[in-house]
């Protein structure tokens, strides 16, 4: 048996009629449902249903192996939350997965092709994510979509994006008509009322003499037709920082990149990574300095800034999966093995290789970032993510290996899940309270 206890999310309007979305019926098995409806002078009604579950869609597993299944604490520690399982992709139908902390199936959400990457959620109770290259949606938390945003004829949507202050959407991008058929070089911003489009960065013009200093070679994953393509810098991952600028995370140079006031009159700030990468170029002396005898990071993905009330102004955390894998289509000739620590296996299974947990003290003021915590994990050289879920909880999806787990802040792990792969591997795993959409 697999219980859940949870309070849904409503208005605090009185009424004697009430809807709810029921999430998480065990798929065709009977479920017994427990309704309190509590009045306005506090007396609570209780009604019992039973209702059988519904065949899923996909092929999923109802419940995942665990090699290592969740203690009593961590299960409390990570609540109802659920782990959204994003980008198993395949050749057939595509979803986002809901699984709660014992592994077991709460939700599967049909996207149209391709894959969710995040979820974000707006001041109005939306939930937004990415359906295919083509579409953002917005889901109110009866599961209805109530904005269907399709980008148009130009741009195709990649990897990451953000909800910016104004409830717009700012995403990673390809430029369909870039003559040079360069690829995943772009930001936009979409517009979530009007569903405007508009160009924020072409990264080829931000760095025109590294650009053109690379071999013109590579794929674009998400659209796997085409041909001739250039994907010189592959940014995988961006974040809307406080003061309107954007960190990015660029996993053809292992490079993270910031870029002053990205809405506006985008300039580059800073850079994090190995200078040697960038030697000769323009943007070179950007790099901050690193403060111990670390590694740099080889291919991260899932870069995540972290403010802290205690750190001063001008301090903050980057926490990462570091795959620590060393390679770059367009600089064949660049040797990554300078990296401490760095593999240049392209297979998962390779024994003598291993992934990180990685996570820096930036310091602005001073010019310079501090390693502050690393731990090793199962080896996943491409995508991959990292989540810290409490002070002590860390989640990461190890993506080749179709593994995810929670490790404490030493990277003992606490908790391991394994699912079937459908064909290469999982892009991300991220929990979600769900807190003001599913539930209270």
């Amino acid at each position: 048996t697999a219980s859940q206890t949870t309070t849904v999310s409503s208005n605090d309007i009185a009424s004697t009629e009430h809807e709810f979305l029921v999430l998480g019926l065990i798929p065709k098995v009977k479920n017994t449902i427990t309704l309190t409806i509590t009045d306005t002078d506090g007396n609570a009604t209780t009604r019992t249903i039973e209702q059988t579950g519904p065949k899923l869609l996909g092929e999923e597993e109802v419940r995942l192996e665990q090699a290592i299944a969740p203690d009593e604490s961590t299960v409390t520690t990570l609540g109802n939350g659920l782990y959204a399982i994003l980008g198993n992709d395949s050749n057939e139908q595509d979803f986002m997965y809901y699984y709660d902390a014992n592994g077991v199936i709460r939700g599967e959400i049909p996207v149209l092709y391709y894959r969710s990457h995040r979820l974000l959620f707006d001041n109005d109770g939306i939930m937004w994510f990415s359906a295919s290259t083509k579409h953002f949606v917005g889901m109110n938390r009866l599961g209805k979509l109530v904005k269907i945003i399709n980008l148009g004829d130009q741009y195709i949507l990649h990897h990451d994006y953000a909800l910016d202050s104004d409830g717009n959407i700012v995403s990673l991008a390809t430029d369909l008509k870039h003559s040079d058929h360069a690829v995943q070089d772009q930001v936009i911003k979409v517009d979530t009322d009007s569903g405007e489009v508009s160009l924020l960065v072409d990264f080829g013009d931000l760095f025109p003499d590294y650009k053109q200093s690379t071999d013109h070679s590579g794929i674009d994953e998400s659209d796997p037709t085409a041909t001739n393509r250039w994907d010189w810098i592959h940014f995988n991952t961006i974040q809307l920082m406080d003061d309107g600028s954007a960190l990015l995370s660029a996993r053809e140079t292992s490079t993270m990149i910031k870029i002053n006031d990205i809405e506006g009159t985008p300039s580059l700030d800073y850079m994090i990574g190995e200078p040697s990468v960038w030697n000769g170029m323009d943007a070179q002396p950007s790099f901050l300095t690193k403060v111990g005898d670390s590694g740099d990071t080889g291919g991260q993905h899932s870069i995540t800034v972290q403010y802290d009330s205690s750190l001063e102004d001008g301090q903050y955390y980057i926490y990462m999966f570091d795959n620590d894998f060393g390679y770059a289509m367009t600089r064949p000739d660049f040797d990554w093995t300078m990296i401490d620590g760095i593999s240049t296996a392209q297979s998962s299974k390779d024994e003598n290789s291993n992934s990180q947990f990685r996570k820096y003290l930036v310091d602005e003021n001073a010019g310079t970032y501090t390693e502050v915590q690393d731990f090793d994990v199962p080896y996943s050289p491409y995508v991959s993510s990292a989540q810290e879920l409490s002070d002590d909880l860390n989640l990461v999806d190890i993506g080749m290996q179709g593994l995810f787990g929670v490790y404490d802040d030493d990277g003992n792990l606490k908790a391991q899940y394994k699912m079937v792969l459908s064909s290469g591997y999982i892009y991300r795993v991220y929990q979600y309270g769900f807190r003001g959409f599913y539930f209270a």
